[in-house]
Formats: C-alpha cells, structure tokens, sequence
C-alpha cells in the first residue's frame, strides 16, 4: 500500500474529512488530495503532523516494517544456504563416484596387464616389463 492510500485509509478510519486533516497538519485541503492521489509526498515534519492528527506513528504511516524486511531477507539466505549444500553434496558425490571409477579402473589395468607394457620372460625365468 502507498502512503498516499495510507493517508486516505487512516483519515477516513479517524473520521476526518480533508479539509480538517489540513487544518490539522498546517496544509491545505488540496495538499491533502495530492497526498492521497500519490502526486506529491509530505516532507518530514508533516509527517510527524500527520502522525500526531492521525494518532499513528510515522513508520505505520509510511509502512516501514522492519520486521518484514528482515523475516523476508533471513527467508531468501535460508533458501539460497539450503541450494548452495545441496550443489556442494552433489559435486562431493560426483568427485567421490569419479574417485571410486578412477581406482578401479587403475586396479584393472595392473592386475590384467592391460595397457602399453607386457610381460616377458628371459632364460632365467626372471620377469621383465618391456614398453610396446
């Protein structure tokens, strides 16, 4: 809700026509009006007027609610902690899966002999890896 529709909701709830809110605050009915439509906005010690004719402080006023701010902001880290481990254990599950494929892919290849070296035997049944 604007401040412009805020003025207008609290006026009207506190029974007060235009011209008698102006009274109040030291302005003219028309500022008023302007107020109300969005035109023109009250500097700060019309506020503070406004927030006394009004019975209402400045920030019910100008809805600065703090309070639903911070919950928004704390709510939007939580979301994006809880995104952030869930791409952290993905990489951790893939590092670990590629570790695990890489050793027994290793182990394979030296206990088969699969690869660029062979086995060959001399005369004297001693065992010599040559490169092919």
């Amino acid at each position: 809700m604007t401040l412009g529709q805020n003025i207008l909701k609290m006026r009207k709830k506190s029974g007060l026509s235009q011209e008698e809110l102006g009274e109040k605050v030291g302005v003219t009915r028309q500022t008023i009006s302007n107020w109300e439509l969005d035109e023109t906005t009250p500097n700060p010690d019309q506020l503070k007027g406004l927030s006394k004719a009004l019975n209402t402080s400045v920030d019910d006023l100008i809805e600065n609610d703090i309070q639903n701010v911070v919950l928004s902001k704390v709510k939007l880290t939580e979301k994006q902690t809880r995104t952030i481990k869930k791409i952290g254990k993905a990489i951790l599950i893939g590092f670990i899966t590629l570790l695990v494929v890489d050793i027994i892919a290793f182990a394979i290849c030296f206990t088969k002999k699969i690869g660029p070296f062979k086995e060959s035997k001399s005369k004297s049944n001693v065992t010599y890896v040559e490169k092919i």
